[in-house]
């Protein structure tokens, strides 16, 4: 058995495991999950703190800060615990409630900000950790999106670890790109050793900006690059060296849903989102390669961080990524014929409530129920919103009391007049709970969602029409 002096020894050096895919191509997975603190993130968590160390920015007794999605945070709050430091972590509220727990587990001080804002605002994780490293005396911002020891941690010891275990065979490399620096650093190091022979290709949700999204939200946690609608100068992080990568594969969420749940049924490999996305985009590339080719595959997280989301039946139900017990009544049942291709309703924020006043009239002139789902979504009512755009709802009692009361004009900013958001089902739920759901909420109206995006609005009148007749 081996014997380590601290759990930092204990980080990185993960194995490769062959992935059955039927191909003619090897494919092998680097369980990146299997690092002491459970991800990939553990190398350049480590790494940004011995670099701060070393050139004087993080002294004895200070306080480390981040914006993270989970994993970096819990790289460096593991790291932070063996050496003694304070930690504070900004996250966003769509990080999954086990990551949340992990970094407290460490330690760390966890502040939970929106996701909905734009990065330019003092409330946006990114912002708010600047200032906050700022603001705190000894405090040191590890900001992993631009400090060049994160591809670094990968190029000294990621890259050189496949090139050791392929025996130098490798010819295919595939990662997500979230930072960036995973790909960047191990990227070049396999570029570099074999003459540039080794491809690399970055795999990306469908919606990302990296692979020519339109930056709309996705499901898949720690990958990507999500752009709200009121950001106004889109930054990437500096840790991305696009010039690493030969090409990117758009994988979209219920594809790398649908493999990473397929993976831990067939192969015991619970793997997390980033996870499915990169492996999703891999089996493209074993499909197109030869007999010759080893495909590594860099699995970067547990799919421990996601059990109460992506393998849970009912969050991915309710956010309509399964298809349901086709046996029985549906909400896909009560969908009206014609849905996926008509426009969703919808009203967008950056209105002013005499435009929205005109939407909802003319709703109820035409018999529609006048209450609709309101967002700041970036295109018109041809694009349907994703469910995280819908932040807020509006109805037409709502806005004739407040102007009838004063309390609102017909110039005034919808943004400032929203209620609640409408309920949310899912395609394949059965009929019955979302009835019951939606009985607990103001409204007779809920928002059906198909692999997460709004496809049509729809009433309990309608939901329970798709119910079977008593005889």
């Amino acid at each position: 058995m081996d014997v380590y002096e601290s759990a930092l020894d204990l980080i990185g050096g993960t194995p490769l495991v062959r992935i059955r895919t039927g191909g003619a191509a090897a494919v092998y997975a680097k369980l990146e999950y299997l690092s002491v603190g459970g991800s990939a993130k553990d190398r350049i968590g480590l790494r940004m703190i011995e670099q701060a160390e070393k050139d004087g920015l993080l002294r004895p007794g200070g306080t480390i800060v981040e914006a993270t999605s989970g994993n970096t945070g819990i790289g460096l709050a593991l790291a932070a615990a063996e050496k003694g430091y304070r930690i504070v972590l900004v996250v966003s509220d769509r990080v999954s409630a086990e990551k949340v727990d992990t970094l407290r587990a460490f330690g760390a001080g966890v502040v939970v900000k929106s996701s909905g804002l734009p990065r330019e605002h003092p409330e946006h994780p990114i912002s708010f950790a600047a200032r906050l490293a700022e603001t705190t005396p000894g405090g040191w911002l590890a900001n992993q999106y631009d400090n060049p020891a994160n591809p670094e941690a990968h190029y000294l010891t990621t890259g050189p670890e496949i090139w050791r275990q392929t025996e130098g065979r490798v010819t295919h490399l595939v990662s997500c790109i979230g930072t960036g620096g995973t790909i960047s650093g191990a990227g070049r190091y396999l570029k570099e050793v074999s003459g540039n022979a080794v491809q690399v290709i970055g795999a990306d949700p469908a919606s990302s900006v990296y692979s020519g999204g339109d930056g709309r939200p996705y499901f898949i946690e720690a990958a990507g690059h999500f752009v709200h609608p009121d950001t106004t100068r889109d930054v990437w992080p500096t840790s991305y060296h696009l010039d690493v990568l030969d090409r990117i594969v758009p994988v979209a969420d219920r594809q790398a849903l649908d493999t990473l749940r397929q993976l831990a049924r067939t192969q015991g490999l619970l793997v997390g989102g980033s996870s499915g996305t990169a492996l999703a985009a891999a089996h493209r590339v074993a499909a197109a390669a030869g007999p010759d080719d080893v495909v590594v595959v860099i699995l970067p997280d547990s799919g421990r961080q996601y059990l109460s989301k992506y393998f849970n039946d009912t969050w991915m139900l309710r956010l309509g990524f399964l298809d349901g017990d086709e046996t029985a009544a549906r909400v896909a049942d009560a969908v009206p014929e014609g849905s996926d291709a008509s426009p969703l309703p919808y009203v967008n924020t950056r209105a002013d409530i005499a435009e929205a006043l005109a939407v909802l009239r003319a709703r109820a002139l035409a018999g529609a129920d006048p209450v609709l789902p309101a967002g700041p979504c970036p295109a018109g009512p041809e694009r349907r919103p994703m469910a995280p755009e819908l932040t807020g709802s509006v109805s037409l009692s709502a806005v004739e009391a407040a102007l009838l009361h004063g309390t609102a004009a017909p110039s005034d900013r919808l943004a400032d007049h929203l209620e609640p958001p409408l309920p949310h089902i899912g395609y394949g739920e059965p009929v019955e709970e979302a009835l019951a759901r939606l009985a607990r909420h103001a409204h007779d109206t809920a928002v059906v969602l198909r692999d997460g995006c709004a496809q049509a609005l729809i009433t309990s009148s309608g939901l329970r029409a798709a119910l079977p007749t008593p005889r």
